[in-house]
């Protein structure tokens, strides 16, 4: 058996033969398909990772594209975040005017501020304290009762200007010119109206309030009310003059609770301005048990009166 094969090369300076043993032949057959294989393997491999490097440079270019998306989507988030921390910074200042201006209200109607309580429920407190006071403002007198120009003889103990000896007066006279008109301070029905030759009063305008208030109005020129009309707050009731035993156009004007002769100087002062000062002077009205008489009833249109306006524009009464 022949293990060997020539193997025969012809160039410039002849023929050469080169005798090659068989296994030498495998072995370069076998190098040959190894390194083939090898080739093959190569290029598989790259084309592979080429393939690869395509899908991770398609997946990067998406996740690059994701990415935008979200710091867009970031971007617009902190806007809107920018704008909601906006809006409640001016919802909080706003809060905090609302509460500033509804302490003011409180303080205004008497009502003790309620700091733990929330912004409704304050409001809502107040609400009630603004339809009570006007219950009262409409049914209890109050304001003046005509063009306030000052008090000429204030109530109680004083030397009367007619009779020139000391007494006690029941009212307060306030100044004003002949024909002023005199309106009700609050609603009523008129117990008197005409003349009363026997008090001195002169021309006499009685009128009979709720729980127990009752109105003088004296030494008047004219009455435009009758015995038994029912008359609302503001409503004109007579004109000043100088009837009676009087030394010169004035109004007397008397407040009595259950026959009790009040200070009209705090009623001809009470305002919404000043609405809790009145309890604090009068004494002799059981205020507490009337706010609590009084607590359930609501008026649907309180009367807006003008005539206690001059009085509201100033600081003291004269």
């Amino acid at each position: 058996m022949n293990n060997h094969f020539t193997v025969t090369i012809h160039d410039d300076n002849g023929v050469k033969q080169f005798s090659v043993h068989r296994l030498v032949k495998k072995a370069l057959f076998y190098a040959l398909g190894f390194i083939l294989t090898l080739v093959v393997i190569a290029v598989g491999t790259i084309y592979y990772l080429q393939e690869s490097v395509e899908k991770v440079e398609v997946k990067r270019h998406g996740i690059e594209l994701a990415y935008q998306e979200v710091e867009r989507k970031n971007s617009d988030l902190k806007e809107s975040m920018q704008s909601v921390n906006d809006s409640l910074d001016l919802k909080k200042k706003e809060l905090g005017e609302l509460s500033d201006s509804l302490a003011e209200i409180e303080t205004l109607i008497g009502l003790k501020p309620m700091a733990e309580s929330s912004i409704a429920e304050r409001v809502i407190a107040t609400k009630i304290g603004s339809q009570h006071r006007a219950v009262l403002m409409q049914l209890i007198p109050n304001g003046s009762p005509i063009e306030y120009h000052g008090i000429t003889s204030k109530y109680g103990y004083r030397m009367h200007p007619t009779l020139h000896k000391r007494e006690f007066h029941r009212g307060t006279d306030m100044r004003a010119k002949m024909k002023t008109p005199v309106y009700a301070p609050a609603d009523g029905i008129v117990e008197w109206s005409g003349m009363h030759k026997k008090s001195g009063y002169g021309r006499l305008v009685i009128l009979e309030h709720s729980y127990g208030f009752k109105t003088y109005y004296g030494h008047l020129k004219k009455t435009v009310v009758k015995s038994g009309q029912f008359v609302k707050k503001g409503q004109l009731i007579a004109y000043t003059g100088n009837s009676g035993m009087s030394n010169g156009p004035h109004l007397h004007y008397e407040i009595r609770f259950i026959h009790r002769n009040l200070n009209p100087y705090w009623f001809i002062k009470w305002t919404q301005q000043n609405y809790d000062e009145i309890f604090k002077k009068e004494k002799k009205v059981p205020w507490q048990s009337l706010i609590m008489a009084t607590a359930h009833l609501m008026l649907v249109k309180p009367t807006q009166t003008q005539q206690s306006l001059p009085l509201a524009q100033k600081s003291k009464v004269k």
